[in-house]
């Protein structure tokens, strides 16, 4: 997903270079213009072979073209969650090919854990909970095999994670008192990774930013690739990528780790609330 929305941008960016609009391209590539539209916002993938095409209408040299024709080969390989077909609704591959990309991950939650930092137990109790009254192509198992597959990949090429959570994430009782134990004992063990960061936001501290907007800045090792931010919905997830809108979350990510305990007096916050389950 990151190749394909540089090379959305790419095109994007040559084709205002060569003073057409989305339409003139259209007719020139011999296609529709909502086509254009969506291989430059990154929604559908693009041959290698309409990419050249339009490299030529664009007018870009032949010595220039090369990068951007494996770009667009590169764009078109398969995830490791298509394994599981047609159970990955849409929106779903689409984090995770974002997510697995990434070389940093900024979360932000008020009610659950993450599902990078959850173990088996605790993640079968959301998914289950979740499902009420609807019905997924996955069963809650296969739901729980893909999320140990995504965190085992993860844990192979860590990228760093830092999660500031509401005090409630860890309160809230999701499955059975052991299950509880078993996820906070777990997160106290990942704060013992170089790469993870943890932060509550204690119920003491009143009011503070963003209290109930649940979100993941995304950031990438290649500077090509801008930060994306993820905030989900009932049936799907919103993408911010406005360069101005994508700063706000950051700053508002800012004032989230300045609301919270430090590291070492959330690894303690946690260890007290241990000792009450």
């Amino acid at each position: 997903m990151v190749r394909r929305r540089r090379l959305a941008s790419e095109l994007r960016r040559l084709r205002e270079a060569a003073h057409l609009t989305c339409e003139e391209a259209a007719a020139r590539l011999d296609c529709s213009t909502s086509k254009i539209s969506r291989i430059e916002t990154g929604r559908v993938s693009v041959s290698a072979r309409d990419v050249g095409s339009l490299l030529r209408i664009y007018g870009v040299p032949d010595d220039q073209r090369g990068s951007l024709l494996q770009l667009a080969r590169e764009s078109r390989q398969k995830g490791w969650w298509q394994a599981y077909g047609g159970g990955v609704q849409l929106h779903l591959g689409t984090y995770l090919g974002m997510e697995s990309a990434a070389s940093e991950i900024r979360h932000y939650n008020v009610a659950r854990i993450p599902t990078l930092l959850q173990t088996e137990d605790y993640a079968r109790a959301v998914i289950t909970a979740g499902r009420a009254g609807s019905s997924y192509p996955l069963t809650p198992d296969r739901s729980v095999e893909m999320l140990l597959e995504r965190q085992r990949l993860a844990r192979s090429s860590p990228p760093k994670v830092w999660a500031v959570l509401d005090e409630a994430a860890m309160r809230r009782q999701v499955g059975s008192r052991e299950v509880m134990r078993e996820q906070i004992e777990h997160l106290i063990g990942l704060t013992s990774l170089k790469t993870m960061f943890l932060q509550f936001i204690p119920f003491s501290s009143g009011a503070y930013p963003a209290m109930d907007l649940p979100f993941v800045i995304l950031a990438f090792p290649d500077p090509a690739d801008a930060d994306v931010v993820c905030t989900g919905y009932q049936t799907g997830v919103l993408w911010i990528e406005d360069a101005a809108e994508v700063d706000r979350y950051n700053l508002t990510f800012h004032h989230l780790q300045a609301a919270a305990l430090s590291l070492a007096d959330s690894a303690a916050l946690m260890a007290s609330v241990l000792k009450e389950i």
